[in-house]
């Protein structure tokens, strides 16, 4: 016999966009856009970031604004302290 499990209810969470009054994305303000994007530099969904369809229809075109404009990277910068991969002038294995 399966096992009963109670289902509670969808809590509505609310829309980070609205809660700052926030009616214009703006390229050029990259702390906002920052938000939106995932460790790897990607644009989060709106499953994930709880906005509107046209909130991330207008967030994406400002993301990749401010991506052409050279305000953010296109692709991630590794953290300061993550280990550089060993290079060889000749291609080959390091001499011993």
């Amino acid at each position: 016999m399966p096992r009963k499990t109670e289902h509670r209810p969808a809590r509505s969470r609310p829309n980070p966009l609205d809660q700052a009054k926030i009616t214009y994305i703006d390229y050029k303000d990259t702390d906002l856009l920052r938000k939106f994007l995932s460790d790897r530099g990607k644009i989060r969904s709106r499953r994930v970031t709880r906005i509107s369809a046209q909130q991330q229809r207008q967030l994406s075109r400002a993301i990749k604004n401010a991506r052409q404009m050279a305000l953010l990277p296109h692709t991630p910068t590794p953290p300061a302290s993550a280990p550089r991969p060993l290079t060889h002038p000749a291609g080959g294995p390091p001499a011993h």
